[in-house]
């Protein structure tokens, strides 16, 4: 606490945003003046948040009191030394610090997504492996819109007008948006989070920021921090910015590439490759374990109904809807780059932007994991177009997905029953929701004809 202390103090900090994430990727916490904040060495929050949906409500009351203390106990966040950022936005010289979830006997609270993200890292550090990971984070620039049955449109850009068409990769495009690009980048810069470069993408007004690579916990961390940055930028500018999977009907949906590789914890060797620069038994276990897991824990890569959106074989052709491997492929929903040996990995290309970075990445490292330990042997490589069909061992909707994982003892091995119970609990608490609310479509195509 004392280094953060110091921290606060050498920038003058004078208020502290104190948070932590919920299932969604919400940041729920307190915000509180410094000298109180290092008086205090933590915050007490209700239990119960880490269980709150999207909408703010919780799951049903069976689910609710199996999960949870029915006295709605306090938790203490303390706050991680190492997660302390800047607020380049706020008017007066302010931080936010993520804060980690302990119970009255210093226990990590295993509903924390944050913790279930280092349970998995602990597996890795017990083998003397660390994992490498580099996000991909993909979103829509969209006009300020307050009406939810209105549909999404590109904002104006510096031209004077609205992009139309789709403009992957084009230079001029992106520098459409230059002055919210300007303070993303300047906002990252002063937040130090590891960005590295931006891409127009296929969809319109859709942007891509790549990661550079380093520790998970770390990324996921500036994952966190970058969504509410790039918001906050756009709010800034009187436009929308929006991480949803699908948000925009007929136009791509937006993802979260996860590239991900395998060192030495102590040398700091790829342990992907061999000597002779082949891809070593490990690499290829890891593939299998992502092939045999990622269909067990889909709410973790998809946990949204909108998420199911972008798995649409055939239609918009970006998001992968299968599980197969391949060297410089596209098509497959496991790449595997063209790389130098010592930088050998694979990158997963089926998580939306839309899912909390915490559980995505401790999904890919628990499936990695549980490939590599129990010496699972990949699909062969598939070396040309993978094509459009759906993969059968994928669910290709929530329902499925979340029927799935729940009876996936495996998972339950890995993140505990009470954060798989409380995870799925609050899934299938915003899917009631969501099922309450008449669609446009149903208006449109069933009100007068059926």
């Amino acid at each position: 606490m004392e280094k953060l202390a110091k921290w606060l103090k050498d920038r003058r900090i004078t208020e502290v945003e104190c948070i932590t994430t919920d299932q969604t990727g919400i940041a729920r916490g307190k915000i509180m003046p410094t000298n109180k904040f290092i008086a205090e060495r933590g915050i007490r929050l209700p239990e119960s948040v880490l269980l709150q949906t999207a909408t703010g409500d919780y799951p049903d009351d069976e689910a609710y009191y199996n999960i949870l203390d029915p006295k709605d106990i306090d938790m203490l966040l303390r706050p991680d030394e190492k997660a302390a950022f800047m607020v380049p936005w706020a008017l007066e010289p302010t931080a936010v610090v993520i804060h980690d979830c302990y119970d009255v006997d210093s226990n990590l609270i295993t509903l924390s997504p944050r913790a279930v993200l280092k349970r998995v890292l602990a597996l890795y550090a017990d083998k003397g492996w660390r994992p490498i990971v580099a996000p991909e984070v993909e979103f829509y620039l969209t006009q300020r819109c307050t009406d939810p049955d209105l549909p999404l449109e590109p904002p104006v850009g510096r031209s004077g007008r609205k992009e139309s068409g789709r403009q992957s990769f084009s230079i001029d495009a992106a520098n459409e948006y230059d002055p919210i690009i300007e303070d993303i980048y300047d906002w990252c810069e002063a937040q130090e989070l590891d960005i590295d470069t931006l891409i127009h993408e296929e969809g319109t007004a859709q942007m891509e920021f790549n990661f550079r690579h380093g520790d998970a916990l770390a990324l996921a961390d500036q994952v966190f921090i970058f969504k509410r940055t790039v918001r906050e930028a756009a709010l800034k500018h009187n436009i929308g910015a929006t991480f949803m999977a699908k948000p925009i009907t007929g136009e791509p949906g937006s993802s979260m590439h996860i590239h991900q590789s395998l060192v030495d914890d102590k040398s700091g060797k790829n342990l992907f490759s061999n000597e002779d620069g082949s891809a070593s038994e490990l690499f290829l276990n890891y593939i299998g374990g992502l092939q045999k897991y990622i269909p067990l824990m889909m709410p973790m890569f998809a946990p949204n109904v909108n998420s199911y959106r972008r798995y649409l074989p055939g239609a918009d052709g970006n998001a992968p809807v299968n599980i197969e491997w391949g060297e410089e492929n596209r098509t497959v929903g496991l790449r595997v780059p063209s790389s130098p040996p010592e930088a050998r990995r694979v990158e997963n290309r089926l998580p939306g932007a839309d899912t909390n970075p915490y559980l995505s990445l401790a999904a890919n490292l628990a499936a990695g994991y549980l490939g590599m330990v129990e010496k699972l042997t990949p699909r062969p490589e598939v070396s040309g177009r993978r094509g459009e069909e759906a993969d059968p061992d994928l669910p290709f909707n929530l329902e499925a997905a979340l029927v799935t994982m729940s009876e996936a003892e495996n998972i339950r091995d890995i993140f505990g029953d009470r954060f798989v119970d409380g995870f799925i609990a609050t899934r299938w608490a915003e899917y009631e929701g969501f099922k309450r609310v008449i669609s446009s479509w149903e208006r449109e195509y069933l009100l007068a004809t059926v």
